[in-house]
């Protein structure tokens, strides 16, 4: 049986092998194979992961694991899933397969036979992934650290300029003589290969005079900024169970072989392309951007993240991440306390307006009525000092503790000349990305006091619809030319402004500040200096923990509740409305899940009731209810 180092460095022979054993019920084989291998205590640690080593230090054809959005789903394509090689000497036939490959292939002295009746076409999903938006950068050094993959010299690939041997290639060490392809050309009479899907798409490119690959391809990441590597993701099994703005981490076969960005005149008879769909050069440069750029990852298993916190085990379900959920729960009042001290010392001293922040980082949508979005709490932090970094400091601070976020500064260049929502481009058949195509659960601080005299543009206003859409029903519009698509979101949003903000909110609260709003540099300095690495482990941890607490109302704290609403209409209808007494709730609600509690108690009531009472006396009357 082969070892760990088979699998992980040379995954193709094995499925050849398991497809000559079990022939065209190989398929099944072939997942329990891999699933029994990643089970394995401690496997997928073992796996390089592209979130973190450089593509060019990675093996071609080796296994390698990507945590990733999803941006965009091409359409299906299809490929030789198992095709007829015959021996040119002897006329000896063999059938390979051709899953979890971009170019089938064979030996000197073999050709593919494309008229058998032997072979067996297949379809596939593309998903066109990034890394996750926003994700924390001690996110990404967490996930690096406790990765066991070493990449050596002997394991890197070679340089795709360089002439690479089918062993090279493969990762198999055999006695047959080796496949030489070059980055621009296929050395004739020296190997055939076939690109099952691509090949058509990048000599047509090639035959065009090479104009579209004169500039690197736009990797379409949603934020400005963001760095790391896009890759083309190949689903073979499952594949609806994968959507849009997913967080998935693929493990699977790298595939970036040169080929795939340099292909041979199509009038080369040792070389057959199979897909004729003729595209525009702007398609082709999408659908078939160089693999030193894009790579291509053939999916062997793919997991849905419940989260990304690398502190705290994926599976919600494992014993593990019960032991690891009911020890934090248990520190959760402890911890709870420390966090608020902090968010009162960057506040100023305000501790009103950090049980509200407290609320903000925790709230997530957990449900949906109609269209009411059920768990979001929008939260706008007025009276922010002018004309000072107060903004970048405090997100700064909660990017330490978050693991998603995003600062959204409101300037009037922003708004006029970013893309909010994402947009259909039909010429190069690709969804175009803006930036609140986030995952579910990014927290969006928007910072109001970067808005400067001027006046929006019609892209503007869209923009600042958007927001308003995001912040009010949780849905991000998609832009389809011809018509409109709503696609559900989750974004936590911090709305930071001088005044009463211009976007809505669920909650308003004026800072009230208890020490002086100057030398912010040396405030959030100390702040940084008391953030031990334990406190920031059990902080960190505590957030995540705490949004995935299962709430509920008894039926005595309903009928206590009901109860209050009824007297507090009595005594003055205006201060209780319906949408009173519907954030009263949710604040009740987030109160009880940061002190760890899965119901709700008279006393966490009572609490929330005097936090709504004092928040409302600090907004002047004048101000439109919030």
């Amino acid at each position: 049986m082969p070892g760990v180092e088979d699998w992980l460095n040379s995954p193709l022979p094995i499925i050849q092998g398991l497809y000559a054993q079990f022939g065209n019920e190989y398929a099944p084989k072939v997942i329990e194979y891999f699933k029994q291998r990643f089970k394995e205590r401690n496997a997928l640690t073992w796996i390089p992961s592209l979130n973190d080593i450089p593509l060019h230090d990675l093996k071609a054809n080796s296994m390698v694991k990507f945590r990733c959005m999803v941006q965009d789903m091409f359409d299906p394509e299809y490929y030789l899933g198992v095709y007829e090689t015959k021996d040119l000497a002897t006329g000896d036939t063999s059938l390979k397969s051709g899953k979890y490959r971009d170019i089938a292939q064979c030996l000197p002295g073999q050709e593919i036979n494309l008229e058998s009746p032997q072979n067996v076409t297949l379809d596939r999903q593309t998903l066109y992934c990034v890394p996750v938006p926003g994700e924390a950068e001690w996110v990404k050094q967490a996930y690096n650290s406790s990765s066991q993959s070493k990449v050596t010299s002997s394991m890197s690939a070679k340089p795709v300029h360089n002439k690479r041997t089918l062993e090279e290639d493969s990762g198999h060490v055999s006695s047959e003589p080796g496949v030489s392809v070059r980055g621009d050309s296929m050395e004739v009479g020296t190997q055939n290969i076939v690109d099952v899907s691509e090949a058509a798409k990048k000599a047509r490119t090639d035959n065009s005079g090479g104009s579209g690959r004169s500039n690197p391809p736009d990797l379409n990441f949603p934020l400005p900024g963001e760095k790391g590597p896009a890759c083309l993701v190949k689903v073979y099994d499952n594949t609806d169970i994968y959507k849009v703005n997913d967080v998935v981490q693929f493990v699977g076969i790298l595939s970036i072989d040169p080929a795939l960005a340099s292909f041979p005149d199509q009038t080369n008879e040792q070389s057959a392309v199979l897909d004729p769909t003729m595209e525009g050069i702007e398609e082709q440069n999408v659908h078939c951007p160089p693999p030193s750029l894009v790579p291509r990852l053939h999916v062997l298993q793919g997991e849905k993240l419940g989260h990304n916190n690398p502190l705290l085990p994926q599976k919600s379900d494992s014993e593990e991440s019960r032991t690891a959920f009911e020890s934090v729960i248990k520190e959760a009042r402890q911890i709870r306390s420390e966090l608020v001290s902090i968010l009162e010392q960057a506040v100023f001293g305000d501790s009103l307006a950090a049980e509200y922040v407290l609320c903000h980082m925790i709230s997530s949508v957990y449900a949906r009525r109609d269209v009411i979005a059920l768990g979001k709490y929008c939260v706008n932090i007025s009276g922010c000092p002018k004309g000072s970094d107060f903004t970048q400091h405090l997100y700064r601070l909660l990017d330490e503790l978050v693991t998603k976020s995003f600062l959204l500064p409101m300037s009037l260049s922003n708004m006029n000349t970013w893309r909010f929502s994402p947009k259909k481009d039909y010429t190069a058949n690709r969804l175009t990305s803006g930036v609140l195509q986030l995952a579910a659960n990014t927290h969006l601080v928007v910072d109001e006091t970067a808005l400067e005299p001027g006046q929006l543009d019609a892209n503007g206003v869209r923009n600042l619809t958007a927001l308003g859409n995001v912040i009010n029903w949780q849905k991000v519009e998609y832009d389809f030319n011809y018509h409109t698509q709503d696609f559900p979101s989750s974004l936590a949003v911090l709305i930071v402004s001088e005044g009463k903000s211009l976007l809505p909110s669920d909650s308003q609260i004026p800072l009230v500040p208890r020490h002086p709003v100057d030398s912010l540099s040396e405030r959030f300095s100390g702040i940084h200096t008391y953030l031990t690495p334990a406190l920031l482990a059990q902080v960190r941890a505590y957030l995540t923990c705490v949004q995935q607490i299962d709430y509920k109302l008894s039926e005595q704290v309903q009928k206590t509740v009901e109860e209050d609403f009824v007297e507090m209409r009595k005594e003055d209808p205006n201060s209780m409305t319906v949408d009173d007494f519907h954030s009263l709730l949710i604040v009740a609600r987030l109160l009880s899940l940061s002190f760890g509690h899965t119901q709700l108690t008279t006393d966490i009531w009572r609490r929330a009731k005097a936090m709504e009472v004092e928040r409302k006396h600090r907004i002047p009357q004048t101000s439109a209810r919030q």
